[in-house]
């Protein structure tokens, strides 16, 4: 594998030291389409206490999640010992202060009980997930009832030139909005809105939980 193939595998798993460059790089690249993507939020999550950051990436969008939403309390999880402590170091007093916990783990089979957060965010993240229809369901699980689930990908999957990254990336997969809206109705989602930026290619996709009856 050549040294630039070598270096945007760790997009997926970050890791050693061209993680940590990979981590940085991240927090600055995605930062505009994180943000287009959390202002589709509705006013109804303002309320939000118990958020959670499914690949966290280098921690960027847990920082900015824990400034939009004041009073709640932001739970960051990555699969990458690299992403997890880049994100932990920039968010050090919000984790002293205990409204911030990070953790190393699964999409697949998440470490928290069913119906325990009210907001759950993916940013450039489920191009990778095992599944990825089993990890949207354990999103389901662990999301209360009446709560929400954001993607937010850089790529809508219509796009050629996005392609090349499949090639250069091992075990990518870009998703149209046709293709997550099924793997999220397989799970359990019923009321799904999409938001596509035409010139950019951007996807933010907005999933609800249906309320409890």
């Amino acid at each position: 594998m050549g040294i630039i193939k070598q270096f945007f595998n760790n997009t997926r798993k970050p890791k050693g030291w061209m993680g940590k460059v990979m981590v940085r790089s991240m927090n600055q690249g995605h930062a505009a389409v994180s943000d287009w993507g959390l202002c589709h939020l509705s006013a109804s999550t303002v309320s939000a206490s118990m958020i959670a950051d499914f690949g966290c990436g280098g921690g960027r969008n847990t920082e900015e999640l824990l400034k939009r939403f004041s009073s709640a309390t932001v739970t960051a999880l990555d699969y990458s010992k690299v992403a997890c402590d880049k994100t932990k170091q920039l968010n050090r007093h919000e984790v002293r202060t205990g409204r911030c916990k990070i953790m190393q783990g699964d999409v697949s089979c998440l470490p928290f009980e069913a119906e325990t957060f009210d907001v759950i965010t993916a940013f450039e993240t489920v191009y990778f997930w095992p599944g990825p229809a089993k990890s949207f369901r354990e999103v389901w699980r662990v999301l209360k009832p009446g709560g929400t689930f954001l993607i937010v990908n850089e790529s809508d999957g219509t796009d050629p030139a996005g392609e090349k990254w499949t090639g250069i990336i091992g075990g990518m997969c870009i998703f149209t909005q046709v293709h997550l809206r099924q793997f999220l109705q397989e799970t359990g989602f019923s009321r799904i809105t999409a938001y596509i930026n035409q010139n950019r290619h951007w996807l933010c996709i907005l999933a609800e939980k249906e309320p409890s009856m």
